[in-house]
Parts: C-alpha cells; sequence; structure tokens
C-alpha cells in the first residue's frame, strides 16, 4: 500500500496507477464510496454541461459562501495547483488534507484499481464530509451519465449548456450527448437545464426517471437592463442584479441557471438578496474570457472546442478597438481543431502558435500547418505556448490585443510564464 506525505508523490502514484486516463463506468468507484462509507449529510449540487459548468459552479459557490454557508467545490481541471480542484469556500484545500483523504482513500481500496479522476473526486468528498461543509458543488468532468461524480445523488442538478465535445466517448450528434449529460437527473428531484435549445432525448430522460425538468426560456430567465438585469422564475423575481464579474455576454445564461438552483433549495440553504449581489460582484474563475489589466489588452479563454470559441469570438467583438488583434493558440491532438479554426481565423491579424509537450498535444508546426490549411496567413509558429507568448507580447503595442485561447493547457503556459516573470 502507498503511503507519502507529499501531494507530488501521491499525484505521480495515481498516474501510473490505471492503465486508462479516462476510464467511464461507476462499478469500481462505486465500489470504493461504499468501502469508505462515503454517505454526505448535506445537500449536493451537481454540475454538468459541454461548456459553462465551471463558471456556474464558481458564482453557486461565491453567492453559497457570502450567505454565510461552508462550501465545498470540485471543480477539474485544474490550472496551476492541483489543490484548485477541491477547495473550501473557494479557497483551494491544503496538501496535507488533501493527502489525508488520498491515504483514506488507499486503505479503502483494496485491490480495486483508480483512475487520476476517480482518486479526486473521492478525495473530494472525503474533504468535505471531514471538513463538514454546509453544501457541496460537484462539477462533471467528462459527460455525465458515467463520470466519477455521478456517484453521488444531486439533490440539484444543471446542464449548462449541451454541445459537441469528447465525441468518442459522448457521441458525435447533440442528442447522443444530451442522453450523457442527462445521466446526472435524478427522480423526484430537481433537474435544471440552462441551455436554449435542449436536445429532445434530454427532455426525454428527465421524463423516463421522473425528474423536475426546469428548463431555460419556460421555466426561467432574465432581463437585462443597460448596467444591471433581473431574474424570473416561477413567481420568484430578483430585481436589480449587478452584472457578473465574469465576462462574456452567455455568463447571464450561467448567473441565471446558479440563482435558479439556490431557488430549487431556497428552504434548505436560504440565500438573500445581498448574498446574490455580493456572489455576482465578487465570482473569480481564471481563464474564462478573463481580461487581464494593464496594456496591451489580454484575454485569457480556455475554449477548447467549437461551442467555447464561437462564444469567445462573441464576446471580443464587444472590447474595445485593437489596433492589432493577435492569437496566441494551441490545441490538443484530439480536439476539433478545424472547426475552431473556421470560427476564430476572422478575430484575428496574427497568430503566435506553440506546441504543447505532453500526451495529446501537438507540436506547433503541425498546428501551423493546419492554420495554413485554412487561408489563414501571419501565421508564426513557436515549440512551446511559453516561447510564442513571449514573442507575442514583445511585438505587441499598447493598442494591440493578445487573445491565449485553445487549451486549459495553452492559459496554463501563460498564467506560468507571467508569474514567473513578476
Amino acid at each position: 500500500m502507498f503511503a507519502s506525505d507529499s501531494l507530488a508523490e501521491w499525484l505521480h502514484y495515481q498516474e501510473q496507477l490505471h492503465a486508462a486516463t479516462i476510464d467511464m463506468g461507476l462499478a469500481r468507484v462505486s465500489a470504493v464510496r461504499d468501502a469508505m462509507h462515503l454517505v454526505p449529510d448535506f445537500p449536493v449540487i451537481i454540475v454538468g454541461g459541454t461548456n459553462g459548468k465551471g463558471s456556474v459552479s464558481a458564482m453557486l459557490s461565491t453567492m453559497l459562501a457570502r450567505a454565510g454557508f461552508k462550501v465545498g467545490t470540485y471543480t477539474s481541471p485544474h490550472l496551476l495547483r492541483y489543490n484548485e480542484r477541491i477547495a473550501l469556500n473557494m479557497q483551494p484545500a491544503s496538501d496535507a488534507q488533501i493527502v489525508k483523504s488520498f491515504a483514506a482513500i488507499e486503505a479503502a481500496r483494496g485491490d480495486i484499481s483508480l483512475s487520476y479522476f476517480e482518486f479526486g473526486t473521492l478525495a473530494a468528498m472525503h474533504t468535505f464530509i471531514d471538513q463538514k461543509v454546509d453544501v457541496a458543488v460537484l462539477e462533471v468532468g467528462l459527460g455525465g451519465r458515467l463520470d466519477a461524480v455521478n456517484i453521488f445523488d444531486a439533490d440539484v442538478s444543471v446542464v449548462v449548456s449541451v454541445d459537441l465535445d469528447h465525441q468518442e466517448y459522448l457521441g458525435d450528434t447533440r442528442e447522443l450527448v444530451g442522453f450523457e449529460k442527462a445521466g446526472i437527473f435524478r427522480a423526484g428531484r430537481p433537474a435544471i437545464c440552462a441551455d436554449p435549445n435542449p436536445p429532445a432525448s434530454l427532455i426525454e430522460q428527465a421524463e423516463k426517471i421522473g425528474a423536475k425538468l426546469i428548463c431555460y426560456g419556460p421555466d426561467f430567465g432574465y432581463t437585462k437592463l443597460d448596467n444591471q438585469w433581473s431574474f424570473h422564475m416561477g413567481e420568484a423575481r430578483r430585481h436589480a442584479l449587478p452584472l457578473p464579474a465574469l465576462r462574456g455576454g452567455y455568463q447571464l445564461v450561467n448567473a441565471s441557471a446558479a440563482i435558479a438552483v439556490l431557488e430549487c433549495l431556497r428552504e434548505r440553504l436560504p440565500v438573500g438578496i445581498g448574498a446574490i449581489k455580493q456572489g455576482l460582484v465578487e465570482v473569480e474563475w481564471p481563464g474564462r474570457f478573463q481580461v487581464l489589466p494593464g496594456r496591451p489588452l489580454v484575454v485569457l479563454d480556455v475554449g477548447h472546442n467549437p461551442h467555447a470559441v464561437k462564444a469567445m469570438v462573441a464576446s471580443l467583438t464587444v472590447l474595445p478597438f485593437a489596433e492589432n488583434r493577435i492569437a496566441v493558440f494551441s490545441m490538443l491532438a484530439d480536439k476539433d481543431i478545424d472547426t475552431v479554426i473556421e470560427l476564430a481565423k476572422g478575430a484575428f491579424d496574427t497568430w503566435y502558435v506553440g506546441g504543447l509537450d505532453m500526451l495529446r498535444g501537438q507540436s506547433g508546426e503541425a498546428i501551423g500547418a493546419k492554420l495554413a490549411e485554412h487561408q489563414v496567413a501571419n501565421v508564426k509558429v513557436f515549440d512551446s505556448v511559453d516561447a510564442a507568448w513571449q514573442a507575442a507580447l514583445s511585438s505587441a503595442g499598447e493598442n494591440d490585443r493578445i487573445a491565449v485561447f485553445g487549451s486549459f493547457h495553452t492559459v496554463a503556459a501563460v498564467l506560468e510564464a507571467r508569474q514567473h516573470n513578476a
């Protein structure tokens, strides 16, 4: 049995332990959950969707924390430190706390093999129970039905959006993806869908199991005014709400979904209008259309699929005029780079591309060749994202704009470079 006081050593151990990085199915991880007696006695909110689930999780967690509740939040992937995945009142858990949970999992699992993500999911719930949280917000890693997070029953489930990503696991149509996402719904419990055009498969699955489906549009929504907005859901109204601190027009749909969750839980977790407003203003979620202070204007966006990149391009259009629109770009090899380039190529004048040296990564040359296939001119190719970023930054004038996008790894490389040079 493995033992260590080092978080880094535990993570290295987990990476070697299970043959498949992604191993869909709940039998193994459910067995370890039962062996550990991980039965939360607090409300559990599960947030799924192709895009937007991290933003909704962050808004929910911030609002609940501002209302005085102790909130456990589990998200993935992380940008800079593993600890970001397991947060208590939006602060990363300590190395010691996570190691304690890993040791408990190792003691309970026997000869059951667990993936890196399954270890993390169990560790998050173990931490939240150990730390006596009032509520847990769990973000789905991939899909929903067979994702490790789904071993826990949600008191309220949310599917933020449904689009194509991870087609090799979830299917290559919105109907197939919608069925997988709806797997987090539970009979007799609220199931919120914030996608304005939900697939029939999602609606059918909710009806089949008897979930209380609540859809954006017919059941809840928002009205935007100049510098504020209002939320409505049935008889419930929330007026004079501040615009979310998270940038992008789509964030009002995400904020509406978060408030809809609170409405569903108001008897168990009452959250006043003051905490909602405070949460909207104070929420932070790095890398989601994050506009950095200073000049040139820099936007960080982890968008890595067509749905997310289309939203990013739309959000770029409302930013101030830029003399030169610069992209710092890299994507993993198993993503739909062709559609992403088609969506984004009109939004930039110059592209700086770098390779990602990792499993599923690809070289700067391969990405440059893809851009050439799509008739994108003015492309500069580098071995790494760090080198591409440094070159873009040194060439940019104060009236230019740099958008860093294409992968969590792309944004993380730039954040690490900024920290190193600070």
